[in-house]
């Protein structure tokens, strides 16, 4: 499981920090690393994790750097190319810009930072609230000692003592993102719900949160499976705060939250989802060089909701020429960079439907023949608040506090459209 120890190079492989943490591992398996990787890429099988001669090279690039993880034992590489991703965050939120300069200018940070994000090869703490907190960029300007928070040493590392707000609030974003694939002949390929509950948490002290969904299983353990609407949730992954062995036990979503905004849960659901904004595009050919594409956009969701911001990208043949447009509800523009007609519709209310007519020309028929089959898809993007594909519903949000101060939950529901797309016939 532990790493042997962590370098971060240049793109040349030159060695700007190395720390060795277990002592089984040549300095010169740096070199040894891109060596491989350059082989690699020539043959263009290039992977995250390398393993050569018994030694996993497990790294991440980013930007002119590679943050690289070796090791010489049977190691967790899903865990490390994580611990990876929160250092490039630590150093960044550091040094504003993670690149070969700013880790030349604050070497020493940069140090004291990896002998405290790994000991003996096992990750310890990336947050970069709480590392801030005892390693200061300006501390040898400091008098007086500076003391490690709390949150070091107990077990609730993502969350400093002594935060106070005059006003304790909580703000739940519930997102839900539909991914759709439509074939040309108007078969739903394949359709997905990606879900988040994203928090913003203003709260005094250490508070204990609850939360509670309408989820299918914990409805049927109860035994009011078929009174009440419930939702079958996949691929649930929580955020570190969040109580595993409390979920487990009673599905109640227990946790004392980090300070600010997080991630609180992610899921997803791979139901058949009816198409929430349908597009048919049907195109004539009047003359040798003449085309027209006429586009029919209709929401599938009931009246009382309204899809915001919708955005409808009509690929046209990368030589079309002189389009003109006329379209029944919002506004649309030619944009030759995207090859697409971007059609915009500020408002677009349930069980309605627009229409759109696109004219443009082609500078010979062959460039149109060259073009028929292999047009991109169509690309919508929409969202539709107050709205939730799933079903998904939070039955109560409760905020304990040993002070006993009253907090307030707000609840925001939102769909989006994802990879959303539809081909055309």
């Amino acid at each position: 499981m532990a790493a042997s120890a962590l370098f971060v190079l240049d793109l040349k492989g030159r060695v700007l920090l190395s720390r060795d943490y277990r002592g089984d591992v040549n300095p010169k398996q740096a070199e040894r690393f891109i060596t491989k990787l350059n082989e690699l890429e020539e043959s263009g099988k290039v992977t995250p994790v390398i393993l050569d001669e018994g030694v996993s090279y497990i790294y991440v690039q980013y930007s002119n750097l590679y943050l690289l993880a070796v090791a010489k034992n049977n190691i967790n590489a899903g865990a490390i190319l994580l611990f990876l991703h929160k250092l490039k965050e630590i150093f960044t939120h550091y040094f504003q810009e993670l690149e070969e300069e700013s880790l030349r200018d604050n070497f020493v940070i940069a140090y004291e930072l990896l002998d405290e994000v790994m000991d003996f090869g096992y990750p310890q703490f990336t947050e970069p609230k709480i590392l801030s907190e005892y390693i200061k960029t300006d501390a040898h300007k400091m008098e007086v000692a500076v003391k490690p928070p709390m949150a070091v040493t107990n077990a609730v590392s993502w969350r400093s003592e002594g935060i106070k707000y005059k006003k304790n609030e909580v703000f739940l974003d519930v997102v839900e993102s539909v991914n759709l694939l439509v074939n040309s002949n108007g078969t739903v390929v394949r359709s997905e719900v990606v879900g988040a509950l994203k928090m913003r948490t203003f709260l005094s002290g250490m508070p204990e949160c609850k939360l509670g969904l309408n989820d299918k299983v914990l409805f049927e353990a109860q035994g009011r499976g078929g009174k009440s609407k419930a939702v079958d949730l996949e691929d649930m992954k929580f955020h570190q705060c969040v109580r595993l062995a409390r979920f487990d036990n009673d599905r109640t979503i227990s946790f004392i939250p980090p300070d600010g905004a997080f991630d609180l849960m992610t899921y997803r659901l791979s139901q058949n989802v009816k198409p929430l904004i349908w597009v048919e595009c049907l195109v004539e050919r009047h003359s040798r060089s003449r085309t027209e594409y006429m586009v029919k956009a209709r929401s599938q969701f009931k009246e009382r909701s309204s899809a915001t911001n919708v955005e409808i990208l009509l690929p046209l043949p990368p030589d079309a020429i002189t389009p003109n447009v006329r379209a029944s509800q919002g506004a649309a523009v030619y944009a030759p960079e995207k090859e697409a007609m971007v059609w915009k519709i500020k408002n677009f209310p349930g069980g309605k439907e627009f229409l759109l007519r696109c004219k443009f020309g082609l500078p010979s028929v062959e460039a149109e023949e060259e073009a028929k089959g292999r047009m991109p898809p169509i690309r919508v993007k929409f969202e539709i608040p107050y709205f939730t594909v799933s079903g998904i519903q939070v039955r109560y949000l409760k905020v304990i506090e040993k002070s006993g101060y009253q907090a307030l939950p707000w609840v925001r529901y939102i769909t989006t459209g994802g990879e959303y797309e539809i081909r055309m016939a």
